[in-house]
C-alpha cells in the first residue's frame, strides 16, 4: 500500500513541477504584464498546490500535513486578489494592455466614469 501512495505522491510532485514550469514559461514568453500575471498566478497556483498536497499525503506528521493544506488556502485565497490589484495598479500607472488584446474593458469603463464626471459639471 506504501508503494501505491509513494506513487501517487510522485505523480503529484512531478505534474505540479509541470505546471510550475508551464507558469514560468508563460511569465517568459506573453506578451504584456497581463498575460503573464495571468500565467504566474493561474498555473503557478495550481502547480503549487499540486505539490504542497503531495508533501500534505507523504508527511508522516500531521501537523506538516495540517501546514500543507493551510499554505494551499493560503495560496488560493491570496493570488488572485493580489493579482486583480496588481494588474489595477499597472493600469492605473499607464501599462496599457497589448495591442494584440482583443478587448480593453477597463478602457471602457474609465470612459463610462469619465463621461459621468462631465456631465455633473
Amino acid at each position: 500500500m506504501t508503494e501505491l501512495w509513494n506513487i501517487l505522491v510522485g505523480l503529484l510532485v512531478i505534474i505540479g513541477a509541470l505546471f510550475t514550469l508551464f507558469a514560468a514559461m508563460g511569465v517568459l514568453r506573453f506578451p504584456d504584464l497581463y498575460t503573464r500575471m495571468h500565467a504566474a498566478s493561474k498555473a503557478g497556483v495550481f502547480g503549487s498546490g499540486l505539490i504542497l498536497i503531495g508533501l500534505a499525503i507523504h508527511a508522516t506528521d500531521v501537523a506538516m500535513a495540517l501546514r500543507a493544506i493551510l499554505a494551499i488556502l493560503f495560496l488560493i485565497l491570496t493570488t488572485p486578489i493580489s493579482a486583480h490589484l496588481l494588474a489595477k495598479a499597472a493600469y492605473g500607472a499607464g501599462y496599457r494592455p497589448w495591442k494584440g488584446t482583443a478587448c480593453d474593458e477597463m478602457a471602457l469603463t474609465q470612459e463610462r466614469s469619465a463621461g459621468k464626471k462631465k456631465s455633473k459639471i
